[in-house]
């Protein structure tokens, strides 16, 4: 069924749940997992060594938390408008699945911000999953 899974993942609850239910579609399809964050910079800001090696170390805990669930797994950081970024991803990669977190915000943030998931599935070159934390 999916052999390439992509995993935006931010080392967040919902990231965490994310890895949860990717690490078990992977492991049902045998699929090889890659874990991608992604830093989004507002412009006229600079993107700071810390903050890069931060989201290395997050890459690195979700990589090992696969790969001791027996998963093949890799990871990247990379830098860009998140939604963007996701898509060329899974396209460079040829993922056939990419699974992302649900965080949940007001119509005002909502608004504001936009919705990955909901951005994804408009443009993303192969299915979309959205893992949702339950109440």
């Amino acid at each position: 069924m999916y052999k390439k899974i992509l995993m935006a993942y931010d080392g967040s609850e919902e990231g965490r749940r994310v890895i949860e239910e990717g690490g078990r579609m992977a492991d049902m399809c045998g699929a090889r997992v890659m874990l991608l964050a992604v830093i989004s910079v507002p412009a006229g800001k600079v993107l700071s060594d810390a903050a890069r090696e931060k989201a290395r170390g997050i890459v690195e805990t979700g990589v090992k938390m696969l790969q001791d669930a027996g998963l093949e797994a890799s990871g990247d950081v990379t830098v860009g408008e998140p939604v963007e970024r996701i898509i060329e991803t899974a396209r460079e990669k040829h993922s056939d699945l990419i699974i992302v977190g649900h965080r949940k915000l007001g119509p005002l943030a909502r608004w504001w911000r936009g919705s990955v998931g909901g951005s994804l599935v408009v443009d993303a070159p192969c299915s979309v999953l959205v893992a949702v934390q339950p109440d």
